[in-house]
This record gives C-alpha cells, sequence and structure tokens, in this order.
C-alpha cells in the first residue's frame, strides 16, 4: 500500500503529538505508541495498493504551503466496539484544487480517497473503546489552525518515505 500524505509546519505537528501524549496519559490507545519514525500527523491526499504515481500537468505542490483548521472530530468505525478518532480538516477551496490536481494524474487509487469521495482528517488515535469516546473528546481543544508545508509519499511494503515536496 502507498499513500501520498501532506505533512505540518512544526507548531501544528507538535500541538497533534501533545493530542497523541494527552491521549495515551489517559489511558486511551493513541498513535503516541506507533514510534515509527515514518509516523508524523499528516493528511492522507490518496491511497491505494497500485497507485500510479502522479504526472499531471500542474503540479499540485506549487499550492504549498496552504494553510487549514480543524473543525471538531471524526469517529470512524473500526471494528465491534473500536473507534478512529480523527480531527476534521475544514474543507477549503485550496485544499480540494490540490486534491483534485493530484488525483488528475494519479491511477489506482481507493475510492474513498478519490475526489467527492475523501474526507479529509488527521487520525488521532485507532481502537478506542465505545466507552472512552466521551474521555477522549474531552481532552481536546478542537480549535486548531495550522500549515501544510510539505508532502511525502510512504511506501508500507517497503517501509519507506520519499519526501514529494519539502520548504526551500
Amino acid at each position: 500500500m502507498q499513500s501520498i500524505e501532506l505533512t505540518f509546519g512544526e507548531s501544528l505537528d507538535s500541538a497533534i503529538r501533545a493530542d497523541w501524549a494527552r491521549l495515551a496519559e489517559a489511558g486511551i490507545p493513541s498513535l503516541a505508541g506507533h514510534t515509527s519514525p515514518s509516523n508524523s500527523p499528516h493528511i492522507t491526499l490518496a491511497a491505494g495498493a497500485d497507485m500510479n504515481l502522479p504526472d499531471t500537468p500542474q503540479d499540485p505542490w506549487e499550492r504549498l504551503p496552504l494553510d487549514i483548521s480543524f473543525s471538531g472530530v471524526h469517529i470512524f468505525p473500526a471494528r465491534t466496539g473500536m473507534y478512529v478518532l480523527a480531527r476534521s480538516v475544514v474543507v477549503t477551496r485550496q485544499l480540494l484544487e490540490l486534491h483534485r490536481v493530484l488525483h488528475e494524474g494519479i491511477s489506482g487509487a481507493l475510492p474513498l480517497t478519490r475526489p467527492d469521495a475523501w474526507t479529509p482528517h488527521v487520525t488521532l488515535a485507532r481502537r478506542v473503546p465505545a466507552h472512552q469516546l466521551g474521555s477522549a473528546m474531552d481532552l481536546l481543544d478542537l480549535r486548531l489552525a495550522g500549515r501544510c508545508t510539505g508532502a511525502r509519499l510512504w511506501d508500507s511494503n517497503t517501509r519507506t518515505l520519499a519526501p514529494l515536496w519539502n520548504p526551500a
């Protein structure tokens, strides 16, 4: 599986990592427990097992850096009685345009990451039991904003990260 991801500036990255830490300190399974160097806060733009990487007439990364803000949380079902907790990204015209341009040159992306089906979010915790969701919500300051400053490719088969765009 491969994924193309937006990464954040230092202050937003730190704020999301602080979310992870608060959840973990409260005994809620968060991404703080995933200590691999590849684990960092991000927004997945596209994912798929057999994706062909972008070859678009326009460079989607010309739109970076990109200001973003969060509007609350998403709770996705994981399995019976377990949930994924994620920060909801406010959808802006600029974010949608970057996403659309990227997908013009990709084939093989999973349907839920394609335009008109994509739910932009930043995952905070996986496998959260239903009885801990309220406690998790109480730990988060839902008013947060920052910048997407880079893009990367994660390849889970080779366990490698490759920068697609980094600030100069």
